[in-house]
């Protein structure tokens, strides 16, 4: 499935995957109304299109940059005033760009630890086979070329599903602290779970994160 940020969230919080307060918007007016219920002070808006490198790109006008911060629901519906109906120029689209319909407004969060985490269905055994890693943030085919002791790989039963000792044991190889194992754990299964109810050949969380205040965080996902 090719969808947006937007979407993807809408998925985790269907499931009870844990991931930061948001909401799309289509005109800037709805982007205002999107923050002011949201009702806190530190927002990113979010130009959703089908493409990578959002954050650097170019909007046709000149505008630079497809992801902001701001700290007020007037900021918001400013941003995304100058977003909407624009296009945005990445590394990925080209010259041609693409026209920004919808702008996500989200909850910032500061980020402490970022950490690559996906379902794949793997032909070869029949089954699903997570691949995580401490590198999260950057495309895992170069973490495998560069530093493939980083990665981990942890093949599922295709019967009995991912267990929770598993899920217990990967947050745990991932470095993450004893307080934070059933937190991490809850979402890798509750993840694996939409995987399967999805019926889904891949899911890829890119980036899962720990934020600075200690919350476990799916904040993007390819399906």
């Amino acid at each position: 499935m090719n969808i947006h940020e937007y979407q993807a969230k809408q998925l985790f919080e269907k499931f009870h995957i844990a991931t930061p307060k948001g909401a799309p918007a289509s005109t800037a007016e709805e982007a205002q109304s999107v923050a002011s219920r949201l009702g806190i002070d530190h927002l990113v808006v979010k130009a959703q299109i089908h493409a990578g490198g959002r954050g650097k790109g170019t909007f046709a006008d000149g505008f630079q940059g497809g992801v902001h911060l701001c700290d007020s629901p007037e900021k918001a519906a400013n941003l995304a005033g100058k977003m909407l109906g624009n296009t945005l120029r990445t590394h990925q689209t080209g010259t041609v760009g693409r026209v920004v319909r919808k702008v996500l407004i989200a909850e910032s969060v500061e980020i402490a630890k970022e950490y690559y985490f996906a379902i794949v269905l793997d032909r070869a055994i029949g089954a699903p086979m997570i691949i995580a890693s401490t590198e999260g943030g950057v495309e895992i085919e170069d973490v495998a070329e560069k530093t493939p002791e980083k990665i981990i790989k942890e093949p599922v039963h295709p019967l009995l599903g991912l267990q929770a000792y598993q899920a217990r044991n990967l947050a745990h190889r991932l470095g993450f602290e004893s307080s934070k194992i059933a937190e991490a754990a809850t979402l890798f299964l509750n993840i694996f779970k939409l995987f399967l109810e999805l019926d889904c050949s891949l899911v890829e969380v890119n980036p899962l994160v720990l934020t600075c205040d200690g919350k476990v965080f799916a904040l993007d996902a390819k399906f």
